[in-house]
């Protein structure tokens, strides 16, 4: 018999351990980048043309991004909730003497409701090939097209006081771009030349006057910008200019940065701070909306300062009245010096204007903290300010918010009315501006690089078909449960090989992130807050697996009083409450101006007050040396309902320790108590209490008094 030596045997093994360890490298480029190198362009998708800067991202066509998942969930809810039955409730969707179905533009019901209703609801048909929704969307499509007029005018004969009211008209683009993306259909490049050159000569005195058109004109520059992209007509230039300069001065800044010391004596008649008169705005709604057009504006000015104020004016809402859990900030309708305790509320249109502005700002700049922000609003605040069954809303959702119901709790809170009821019709704007909030997110969960790549740029499940490298089309599979699980799989469908660059957002909270290719790990050390940068020649059924680690985490608001608001991964966690709903009738319980078309059966669409039913004035005990020592992390099985955002299917809940404080109570004006100075000094007894994510709980204290020693 032959001895066989183990000499060979142990160099095969070693060059075939060795071919392992290396495989990945061999076949892929892994690097970590800041955002794309913007020295090519993308040959694929419409990318901005010279003189504008080149944008780190290209947004999609709608509908090339299709969800699945809890968000797909969130638009079926949506569809046959109150953003797709409003055409038959609302008043100011009737279309019997609607000035938007006008050829004249005269007519009722002829300002901003039809287009912010018609921005999400046509997108949900889009991308879920809705032919309904579609059908329906396109009869309003066609009436603005065909109410152009000689001049270029479009739309209602609004006048503002000072001449034509272009706001409504700035939505109703957004709608008609949108069209454009999904049909091709020339129509709507035809109008919006004629209308670009039409506002052109428009004297500067007559031009976005006065209020709500002269803050919101960074919406008609997106359009001009839009357009111009495809075109190449160089009047639009001039018209962007036209339009920055007869914008409110968002580029102007100059702020003081001190803070409020004494909200008590500023109420009481001191003098304000100074920075409070500096700022061009308080309504929460326009900061949202309005903040990005500096940095919209950078992208034909090249100067580095109009990028600089966009930013500038996001850290200043937050430095004085957003010291508070969820992404957003406390201002009620109006921001009011003194008045930044998390109690005080946000506009259901501030939240998904946010997401909005956070997306086009990602785009621009593609700096991944406005992705970050995105999920943080879209996790956190938004699903709370919806019931789940997405059929009524709160006008105002806070972070701190105890009781939901029909009374005037002015001037605990800015507004005069019954503002904190879930009413499926009490204001006229975030009835129908609601319905952008999911489509947009979905539109830009995936965008095209300059480098001909894809990158993935907000996580959800998902699929995106996408032309890479020469123009051969591949599709993306993304599976995950994020941001209620840590692992998120891809998938490569492709006909052929093909190479191209995949970049994967790497969120600012996570430490420990790690890559996997066809089961390899990537051998590169990621970073936080960066972009992970994949290349390599990619070939059918590839997979790439992204494990986000999360981890827990206290953040401290100084600021409000010291109080502290728990997070885990991308999620912020509030008290589980016991929610105890009345159903109320609608119409008594909503502001003055709420209408409803005539024979509606206003006992199918209700309003809900919630009361808590169980104790909600709880204090952190924060005594231990650690945070897993602190705060015990339980995960529970996907819900049946695959929604989950409710108190009883959140499939994550933090078990802690708290105690009663018995001073903190509901106040005189009936909301959730102020805050008072944390460490706080208590003689109740220590409790387990359980936590679970903001975005399910629709009563909340997610700013918590932190208990002394």
């Amino acid at each position: 018999m032959k001895r066989i030596t183990l000499l060979p045997i142990c160099l095969l093994l070693m060059v075939v351990l060795f071919g392992c360890k290396n495989r990945v490298d061999s076949v892929a480029k892994v690097s970590v980048v800041n955002s794309p190198d913007l020295s090519s362009k993308n040959t694929h998708y419409t990318s901005n043309r010279a003189p504008l800067k080149p944008s780190a991202f290209i947004k999609l066509p709608v509908g090339v991004v299709k969800p699945e998942g809890w968000v797909k969930e969130c638009i079926l809810r949506q569809k046959n909730g109150l953003s797709g039955q409003l055409g038959d409730i609302s008043a100011w969707l009737q279309k019997k003497d609607n000035a938007w179905l006008s050829n004249d533009g005269k007519g009722a019901w002829g300002w901003e409701e039809v287009p912010y209703w018609l921005k999400g609801y046509a997108n949900l048909g889009y991308i879920m090939d809705d032919d309904e929704i579609i059908r329906e969307a396109k009869v309003w499509i066609d009436a603005a097209i065909n109410s152009q007029r000689e001049d270029g005018n479009f739309g209602p004969s609004r006048d503002s006081g000072g001449g034509q009211d272009y706001w409504g008209n700035m939505i109703m683009l957004y709608c008609l771009q949108s069209y454009y993306e999904y049909t091709n259909d020339n129509r709507v490049i035809d109008l919006m030349t004629k209308y670009f050159k039409f506002q052109l000569t428009v004297p500067d005195d007559k031009f976005l006057t006065p209020y709500w058109q002269r803050i919101r004109g960074g919406d008609n520059l997106y359009s001009a910008m839009w357009l111009y992209n495809r075109t190449g007509d160089e009047f639009l230039l001039d018209l962007m200019k036209k339009l920055h300069a007869n914008t409110a001065p968002w580029s102007s800044r100059g702020h003081s940065l001190d803070s409020i010391q004494n909200r008590k004596e500023i109420r009481e008649g001191m003098e304000w701070p100074k920075w409070y008169g500096d700022q061009i705005d308080w309504h929460n709604v326009n900061h949202a909306q309005c903040f990005r057009e500096p940095a919209q504006y950078y992208l034909l000015s090249h100067d580095e300062k109009d990028l600089k104020a966009s930013y500038e004016n996001f850290n200043i809402m937050r430095e004085h009245f957003g010291q508070v859990p969820g992404g957003m900030f406390c201002s009620d309708e109006n921001c009011r010096p003194g008045y930044d305790d998390p109690r005080q509320g946000i506009e259901t249109c501030g939240i998904v204007e946010q997401m909005n502005s956070n997306e086009q700002m990602l785009r621009i700049t593609g700096d991944p903290f406005w992705a970050d922000h995105t999920e943080e609003v879209a996790f956190n605040t938004y699903p709370a300010a919806l019931m789940p069954d997405f059929k009524s809303l709160h006008y105002l959702t806070s972070p701190n918010m105890v009781l939901c119901d029909g009374e005037n709790h002015h001037p605990g809170i800015d507004n005069s009315g019954p503002f904190l009821m879930m009413n499926p019709f009490s204001s006229r704007c975030c009835q129908h501006n609601h319905a952008q909030g999911w489509p947009y997110y979905v539109e830009n969960l995936w965008m095209a690089t300059p480098d001909n790549g894809v990158v993935a740029a907000m996580y959800s499940a998902s699929t995106v078909k996408i032309k890479v490298d020469d123009g051969t089309e591949i599709k993306i599979t993304e599976e995950t449960n994020y941001p209620f699980e840590e692992q998120l799989e891809f998938t490569i469908t492709t006909n052929s090989s093909v190479e191209f660059p995949l970049y994967l957002r790497i969120p600012a909270w996570c430490s420990t992130p790690s890559i996997k290719i066809n089961g390899e790990k990537v051998d590169c050390t990621l970073e936080a807050g960066k972009y992970a940068r994949i290349s390599r020649n990619w070939k059918n059924n590839d997979k790439v697996e992204l494990e986000l680690p999360m981890e827990l985490a206290i953040k401290h608001w100084e600021k409000n009083k010291n109080s502290v608001s728990v997070k885990y991964g991308p999620l912020t966690f509030s008290l589980k409450i016991i929610e105890e709903y009345t159903k109320k009738e609608s119409d008594k319980t909503a502001i003055f101006d709420s209408e409803w078309q005539e024979g509606v059966d206003q006992a199918k669409w209700p309003s809900w007050e919630i009361k808590a039913n169980s104790p909600w004035n709880y204090g952190l005990i924060l005594d231990k040396k650690t945070l897993k020592e602190m705060f015990i992390v339980e995960k529970r099985a996907w819900p049946a309902s695959n929604y989950p955002f409710t108190v009883e299917d959140a499939p994550i809940i933090i078990k802690t320790k708290g105690k009663l404080i018995p001073e903190w109570k509901i106040d005189e004006h009936g909301l959730c108590g102020e805050l008072m100075q944390s460490p706080v000094s208590v003689t109740t007894q220590e409790e387990d209490i359980e936590l679970i994510p903001m975005g399910a709980a629709r009563l909340r204290i997610s700013s918590f008094p932190v208990i002394k020693k």
